[in-house]
């Protein structure tokens, strides 16, 4: 065998054993730097266990979620790591008691109303952390640019920042909220309709990396600076951000991890090595990371 470079054919293996030692992934958006580093590390807990990673991208769209479900299905993988896109809802036949024979984890972006296998982050206790830091600094007029209105994890930032709104008695403002679609053309849109505004923000929170580098655009290109004129802090650590001045200060979300977590759990399900039937929820904890794009509120809102 070692001097053939004889490979066993895991297709023939598959026949007898019904496993094709094969892992799907689908996640929303491959162009957000969040989920290159989910992938890698369910990729990494894949291959420690014998198993090939497949990946495909929805876009963010359910029609094409569908067809790279379907893809994945007709290829027989073993178990598969979803990410939802923004308007889909689990498909019927993934969840618990479901038609497919393949288990499924659901990432970062968990269905509500249904009982399943997941990995996620506590989003709300993120952006509180980081309403608190603002806070502290002497924002009182903070503004919110969220994601995809129907996306839990959009919803529990959105109600995160407006605990600490409420809780410190900031002033309430719908205008300060604007709702997008997570990515950097749209938010760079938002940004600059917000601060041209009579009463701007004097500190904007972004609800995600993607988010936060349109918004950087646009305070750079209205010529205000950052964080002297408007403070700005991201939720999702920005790769690279050494280079981008000033350096964020974000809500690090473990994305490695979340992968890792969520292939090893898949692949208890499909050796039946889990605790038992009942869906695990693993929830993992958000950092604050203070860099260098916040700072105190200007002063001459404080005379306001």
């Amino acid at each position: 065998m070692r001097e053939l470079d004889y490979q066993p054919s895991q297709i023939a293996r598959s026949l007898k054993t019904r496993q094709t030692k094969a892992l799907g992934t689908v996640v929303s958006d491959l162009t957000n730097p969040f989920f290159p580093q989910l992938i890698r590390g369910a990729e990494d807990a894949a291959l420690e266990h014998g198993y090939l990673l497949f990946t495909l991208n929805s876009d963010d769209r359910a029609c094409r979620e569908r067809r790279a479900l379907d893809l994945l299905r007709a290829r027989k993988v073993d178990g598969i790591l979803l990410v939802l896109a923004p308007e889909s809802t689990a498909p019927a036949e993934l969840t618990p008691g479901g038609s497919s024979a393949a288990p499924v984890v659901f990432l970062d972006h968990v269905p509500t109303g249904i009982a399943a296998d997941s990995v996620s982050t506590d989003n709300r206790k993120g952006a509180r952390r980081c309403l608190h830091h603002l806070c502290a600094r002497g924002h009182r007029r903070i503004g919110f640019f969220s994601g995809w209105p129907g996306l839990q994890t959009a919803q529990d930032r959105l109600q995160g920042y407006l605990d600490v709104v409420r809780e410190a008695g900031l002033e309430e403002d719908p205008a300060l909220i604007r709702h997008g679609d997570f990515r950097v053309d749209c938010s760079y849109r938002l940004a600059k309709e917000l601060l041209i505004e009579s009463r701007p923000p004097t500190a904007i929170f972004a609800a995600n990396g993607m988010t936060g580098l349109g918004a950087l655009k646009a305070i750079h290109e209205l010529g205000l600076r950052c964080p002297r004129d408007v403070s700005l802090a991201v939720f999702d650590d920005v790769p690279h951000c050494d280079v981008i001045q000033p350096r964020l200060t974000v809500v690090a979300q473990p994305a490695y991890e979340m992968g890792r977590r969520g292939a090893e759990l898949l692949i208890a399900r499909i050796e039946g090595k889990a605790a038992g039937p009942e869906p695990v929820r693993i929830e993992l904890q958000p950092e604050l990371i203070v860099r260098e794009s916040t700072g105190p509120c200007p002063a001459a809102v404080f005379a306001h």
